[in-house]
């Protein structure tokens, strides 16, 4: 534009804002590991105590989950259901507002409240994080000294509430505590000598330690509180406990008891390695910014631990930002290498210090305004938008290669600085314009893009957009003018200048002879060009097809799965030679753990990738073969998911069916039959399983009520001597303990034992259990599982190394289609859900790019034919050619390679348009189309070379870097830089003769005529 060459001051000023807006934003932009994305559960837990899993599914579940499923923007809901318990989950869908979903689950269950069992349990409500599991951060807490309880006591008191304040936190809660309890171990054989039963002991417990509020005495000057010694203060007064008289012998509880202080029994254990530990859990709110937590939990340690008594330390057994902080601080180093890499490649083809001043300069003003553009539009410092940034350095300098390519060739040939500026400013503005709305119209449709992947790429593309029209706009204001004064005039060059200058048009003129003897073989170009083109189809069908490629973050996650039946002891003790197999990994640091008595969950912290020899994925095969030697557990080792995807297994099919779950059992073990057969997978099984052992007590009613008793006094004498509920409160020391009566556990080793226990009747007579009742042992299902309302079982796998995701879980379905009978129906949840609901999604945005991109340059060349020309004479061919690499096995069809051949479409769209707008130029003077096409090549050439050489070089780091985050940036790298080599060859060659199949065939003098006539 030519006021941008007359007024400089106002172009420069133009650029200055860019940079000064972009350096205040950057400073105010937040760091998180990928764009903010709101994935969320509504978690519903009903306990119906006492109650057969099937019993509580009829009257809790089904009602619960009616009620979920009507709740706008659920994505599905499934349901767990075991004895006396309801779990419902509400899985939301992604970035759906969960305070509204909360507030309308709620309503809903409020109305069908009454549909519940009157003594069945309030339903309690929990906000999950969908894409995680565990929590971001676990502390270890340690101590010389102290007790388990006594660290659970302090933590819970001076602890939890300091890192529950921290922004961004959802929950803190100490996991592995335990609370204080006086333990009272009752000798079953003792009692029953002494004719007593359990109800005595409780009746002398509950009777001989209470909190009695007796009173006051009142006089007239005078009030006196009233306290008594009625609640018992050490273990030794309840060891003198009265019990019974004898006649001369008061019996006292220790004579039928063992006293002790100690601790009420938990359902979790934590651990570090070998050694018991308490744990404190950290868990962001979903969408919080989990770097900056990080940052002030750290200060808080610090701070804590300077004012903790002596002999307790909190430190970090895990930090899940720790992978987060390497990717990014890989992504910016590559982007620190693009940067010099760029900056190289553009001095040496410029030839000349000062020529490549214009587009160094474009580089830090279109940088810097794209972040600017990222804080008004509310984004994020993320690995994507970095990413962004690191591709855009290839790109931004493109225009600003073309201006100042034109102007010094304006300057050799005679023009002063201010003529070459205006009359290369009047040439180029039109197709500056046209490259800088194709390439950044390309990611407009990735906006529209719904689920995972719009979500993480949309700041992406508006980032990259944003640079390429920040450098457009640089292109078209500052670069003219700044190139007239960089640009040596004719016979003023430096010798390195005037050599590259030699070059290039030696291989101008040699490429623009090799057109011409190609004349006569355009047929065989086209049709070679065309068949290429086809191929991309077979390219991409027989490509391995994944959400995303595996990342080392620099951890291993396991599951451990407990037999049915068993202890948390049991599990700890042996889980101890998976421990010792996980030390001998290379790099292994701490390994925490996170145990109940069906199993757990843990992770091995590893050394810096640098540090290793190893990958991750290249330590996980041997991994799993030492842990699948571990006998009475099954531990199984996962890598973390490289995006923020539900689920911890590869594979999770869902089967949902008609039949009773004894019935499906059977195809689930024909489904893991076939997982196993196919050699695609590491590890498979279901998670419907029939062998949970259960004891039924089956009373003898009549007998019972022929002995005065009712079901009622049976089953309360029994829970108070079988279960870990507490009786009642004592205070020792201004701490609060709970009074645990249990009978020792030599006397309930077995279920027959049980049979021994004294119950008492009416008028202390005292009767053997086994005289009212007898035992039923029978296996039921662990849990009961339902998907969207459905009886369903899900299939469960992890893939050995070289299978992708998506190719196990097609093979899984083919399996199922067979062996299902009618009335069976498939579902998905965890990546595998996230797998087929992206599917080829990008691939639909890429023709919807490629759309967008032909009506732009229609609007701009006001004609369908030249656009045309543009898009089949380079997109078809480059496409190809990056998918060529795919199905050669380079990388993956994934969402990272999905958006680098979206990219790819404006880059060789770009060169496409310098050639043929600038032939369309020569013919409107008069030239014919072949001498048109063929000289407009030859200028175009080096333009041509110069961005394709920045782009690639840009880009090829990419291609090369290691770390964590690397496979992603391979991925996308090897798509741009294949597409963009290959795929500007093809287009230098074919599109001169696409061009002379499809322009119209008329001259400048038809031109003018038919604007004539439109004029009168």
């Amino acid at each position: 534009m030519d006021i941008f060459v007359k007024k400089p001051v106002l172009a420069i000023v133009i650029s200055l804002l860019f940079v000064l807006l972009g350096l205040v934003s950057a400073l105010r932009l937040p760091v998180v590991q990928f764009p903010v994305i709101e994935s969320s559960a509504i978690e519903i837990t009903t306990r119906y105590t006492g109650l057969a899993a099937n019993v509580v599914q009829g009257f809790v579940t089904e009602p619960v989950e009616r009620a979920a499923m009507s709740v706008p923007g659920v994505d599905y809901v499934d349901s767990k259901t075991v004895a006396g318990q309801s779990t419902v989950t509400a899985w939301l869908k992604i970035n759906e507002d969960r305070t509204a979903a909360l507030s309308e689950l709620t309503a809903n269950l409020n109305k069908i409240r009454s549909d519940l069992p009157a003594d069945a349990e309030e339903p309690v409500i929990s906000l999950l994080r969908a894409d995680r599991p565990y929590a971001s951060f676990y502390l270890d807490v340690s101590s010389d000294y102290w007790k388990r309880f006594e660290i659970t006591d302090y933590l819970t008191r001076n602890v939890v509430p300091v890192l529950s304040s921290i922004e961004g936190v959802q929950r803190a809660r100490v996991e592995g505590g335990r609370e204080p309890a006086l333990r009272i171990w009752v000798d079953q054989v003792r009692l029953a000598g002494y004719n007593l039963s359990s109800q005595d002991l409780v009746n002398a417990l509950a009777s001989n330690n209470v909190v009695a509020a007796i009173g006051d005495v009142k006089g007239e000057e005078q009030q006196f509180n009233i306290i008594s010694n009625s609640n018992l203060k050490l273990a030794q007064d309840f060891e003198e406990l009265a019990i019974k008289d004898l006649g001369g012998y008061t019996l006292k509880l220790k004579d039928v008891a063992r006293v002790e202080l100690g601790e009420r029994p938990g359902i979790v254990e934590t651990r570090s390695n070998f050694d018991e530990r308490v744990f404190l859990s950290v868990w962001p709110l979903p969408g919080a910014n989990e770097i900056a937590i990080g940052d002030t939990l750290y200060e808080k340690l610090e701070e804590l631990n300077a004012g903790f008594p002596d002999g307790l330390h909190v430190g970090i057994a895990f930090d899940s930002t720790l992978a987060m902080r390497d990717s990014l601080f890989e992504i910016v180093k590559t982007l620190g290498e693009t940067v010099l890499l760029v900056g190289l490649i553009v001095l040496i083809l410029m030839g000349s210090f000062r020529a490549s001043l214009v587009p160094l300069t474009a580089i830090p003003v279109s940088l810097l305004g794209s972040v600017a553009v990222m804080y008004a539009l509310g984004f994020t410092l993320n690995i994507l938008t970095i990413l962004a940034i690191v591709l855009s350095v290839g790109l931004v300098v493109d225009d600003a290669i073309v201006v100042v390519e034109n102007v010094a060739r304006h300057r050799q040939q005679g023009l002063s600085k201010f003529q070459a500026a205006l009359k290369s400013s009047k040439e180029l503005f039109s197709p500056i314009i046209a490259m800088t709305l194709t390439l950044a119209s390309v990611f407009l449709p990735i906006g529209f893009v719904t689920g995972l992947s719009g979500s993480l790429f949309r700041e992406f593309a508006f980032t990259l957009a944003a640079a390429v029209l920040i450098s457009g706009i640089f292109a078209v204001t500052l670069s003219p003018i700044m190139s007239a004064y960089v640009a040596s005039p004719r016979g003023m060059e430096t010798r390195f200048a005037a050599f590259i200058g030699r070059l290039f048009t030696r291989a101008s003129n040699s490429y623009g002879n090799l057109l011409i003897r190609l004349l006569n073989w355009r047929a065989q170009i086209l049709t070679f060009s065309f068949v290429f083109a086809l191929l991309m189809i077979p390219f991409f069908l027989f490509s391995a097809k994944e959400l995303a490629p595996i990342e080392d973050q620099g951890n291993i996650n396991f599951i451990v799965q407990a037999p049915p039946g068993s202890t948390l002891p049991a599990v700890s003790e042996n889980l101890k030679p998976a421990i010792e197999a996980g030390k001998r990994v290379e790099g292994a640091g701490e390994i925490w753990q996170v145990l109940t008595a069906n199993g757990g969950f843990g992770g091995i912290q590893l050394s810096d990738f640098f540090e290793r020899e190893q990958s991750v994925q290249e330590i996980l095969p041997g991994l799993f073969y030492e842990l699948s030697q571990v006998s009475g557990l099954k531990v199984l080792p996962l890598l973390l998911p490289p995006l923020p995807t539900a689920g911890q297994f590869d594979v999770e099919l869902v089967i949902k069916g008609p039949d009773s779950y004894e019935n499906m059992l059977n195809y689930g073990y024909q489904l893991v039959g076939e997982a196993y057969q196919s050699g695609m997978f590491m590890y498979a099984d279901t998670d419907l399983k029939i062998d949970r052992p259960l004891v039924k007590l089956k009373l003898n009613h009549t007998r019972i009520a022929d002995l005065g008793l009712t079901s009622k006094d049976v089953s309360d004498q029994l829970s108070f001597m079988l279960s870990d509920q507490y009786l009642n409160r004592f205070d020792a020391d201004g701490k609060a303990y709970v009074v645990v009566p249990m009978v020792e556990k030599d006397a309930r080793l077995a279920p027959d034992q049980i049979m021994n226990l004294q119950i008492k009747g009416p008028e202390s007579t005292y009767i053997p259990l086994s005289s009212i009742a007898s035992l039923e042992v029978a296996a039921v299902p662990r849990t009961l599982g339902k998907f969207n309302q459905q009886r369903s079982f899900r299939i469960l796998g992890s893939v050995v190394p070289g299978t992708t995701k998506a190719q196990a879980l097609e093979f899984m379905e083919q399996k199922a289609k067979q062996i299902l009978p009618a009335g069976y129906s498939l579902d998905y949840a965890g990546i595998s859900r996230q797998i087929k609901q992206e599917g080829n999604s990008l691939m639909f945005v890429l023709l919807a790019s490629i759309a967008v991109v032909y009506l732009a340059l229609s609007v701009q060349f006001n004609s369908f034919r030249t656009p045309l020309i543009v898009v089949v004479g380079s997109v078809p061919l480059a496409l190809s050619a990056a998918l060529l690499f795919t199905f050669l096995g380079f990388t993956s069809v994934n969402i990272y390679s999905q958006i680098g051949v979206i990219t790819l479409v404006g880059l060789v769209a770009k060169n496409a348009i310098l050639i043929v707008e600038f032939a369309n130029v020569l013919v409107e003077q008069g030239k014919d189309l072949t001498t048109a096409i063929i000289e407009s090549a030859k200028t175009r050439l080096r333009p041509v070379i110069m961005t394709t050489a920045a782009t690639v070089l840009g880009h090829f780091p990419l291609v090369l870097v290691t770390g964590p985050g690397a496979e992603a940036r391979n991925s996308i790298g090897i798509i741009l830089v294949a597409g963009m080599v290959i795929g500007t060859m093809f287009t230098l060659i074919t599109l001169p003769y696409i061009y002379l199949l499809f322009a119209p065939k008329h001259s400048a003098s038809v031109d003018a005529e038919r604007n004539e006539q439109v004029a009168v």
